[in-house]
Formats: C-alpha cells, sequence, structure tokens
C-alpha cells in the first residue's frame, strides 16, 4: 500500500484532529508512515487528507483514492493496457518516483506509484 488518500470538509482541520487524538505526524501532505520490505530496506506509505472540492480523484467520482506501490511500472502499464484497463493520462516521473492513474471495474482510480523512497530522507 503506497496511500490512502480521501476528501474532508477541511483537510487542515483533520490533520490537526489525527494528530492529537492519534498522534499521526503531520505535514502539508498528510502523515507518512515509515518500515521495512522484506529486504530491510526502507519504504512508506501516504495518509492524505485533500480538500473536498479537489479534482485530483477525476474522472472518479468517489471520495477517496487509494496509491499502490508497485516495481516496474512501465511493463505495468503495457499489460494492464492489453488487458483493456482504462489508462488515465500519462505516467509521470518525479526524484521520489514515478506515477500513472488507472481505473478499476467500479470506476475508483487507482494511482500506482514505482518509488523512489530514498528521496524522502
Amino acid at each position: 500500500m503506497g496511500g490512502f488518500f480521501f476528501k474532508t470538509k477541511d483537510s487542515k482541520e483533520v490533520k490537526k484532529w489525527y494528530r492529537k487524538h492519534l498522534g499521526f505526524n503531520t505535514d502539508d501532505y498528510g502523515a507518512t508512515f515509515w518500515w521495512k520490505d522484506t529486504n530491510g530496506d526502507d519504504c512508506s506509505t501516504q495518509w492524505s487528507p485533500f480538500s473536498k472540492d479537489t479534482n485530483y480523484f477525476e474522472p472518479s467520482k468517489k471520495e477517496f483514492m487509494q496509491n499502490f506501490r508497485v516495481q516496474d511500472l512501465e511493463s505495468l502499464l503495457k499489460k494492464l493496457s492489453q488487458e483493456g484497463v482504462t489508462i488515465v493520462g500519462e505516467m509521470q516521473t518525479y526524484e521520489y518516483g514515478k506515477f500513472a492513474w488507472i481505473m478499476d471495474l467500479e470506476e475508483n482510480k487507482i494511482e500506482l506509484w514505482e518509488p523512489v523512497d530514498s528521496a524522502f530522507k
């Protein structure tokens, strides 16, 4: 799991609430949870409340979006395309990883992330 993103009425207040009551170490983006993979490498999962009027989850009409960590995003996108999965937009590359978006069978937008976890340190 790379992250969970959801719409809120007031993302700043939601972050404050989670910081106060659940001890989340929040920042402008939400909270990052660090863990080790089976090889002992540092990995992260992001929790992020978004404004209720965000268009980041479009074309989905849902109030949330999941992010999944993947390996070899480019090959995965080719395979998904061959299988008829809807790909939203173009893959994007940043110093912290590659991103692409797909739609599942119930119109949930899913963000796929090939991470570079070391970029966060």
